[in-house]
């Protein structure tokens, strides 16, 4: 199945976390056909989530965490960020700031009848 192009999906991703009332900043674009995607989650507790996607064995796209699970201070979260878009001129970073730290990257499916 063919991807998206990243701004449509950059969009969707916007308008589903700011639907559930949740702020989101394009920090910064990269390519709008086919860049990665960074996703910096921040919570009430000031503190950052990263997100970043990976194929898995058949080839989808899975979400990972590439410093780890824990929480981790922002400062730390945009210095990976820096680091990546130095590699990636291409590469996207999106930052959704969500009092519960949702990162609505992938959302249940309602029961088709």
């Amino acid at each position: 199945m063919p991807e998206l192009n990243t701004w449509i999906w950059v969009d969707a991703l916007r308008w589903r976390a700011e639907k559930a009332g949740a702020q989101v900043y394009v920090l910064h674009k990269g390519d709008s056909d086919a860049g990665a995607v960074l996703v910096k989650v921040v919570g009430d507790d000031r503190l950052a989530r990263l997100y970043v996607p990976v194929r898995d064995m058949e080839g989808e796209r899975v979400w990972s965490q590439p410093l780890g699970h824990l929480p981790m201070e922002e400062a730390r979260a945009d210095s990976y960020i820096a680091r990546r878009r130095e590699d990636d001129p291409d590469i996207w970073a999106v930052e959704i700031i969500d009092r519960q730290a949702r990162h609505f990257l992938i959302e249940p499916l309602d029961d088709a009848p």
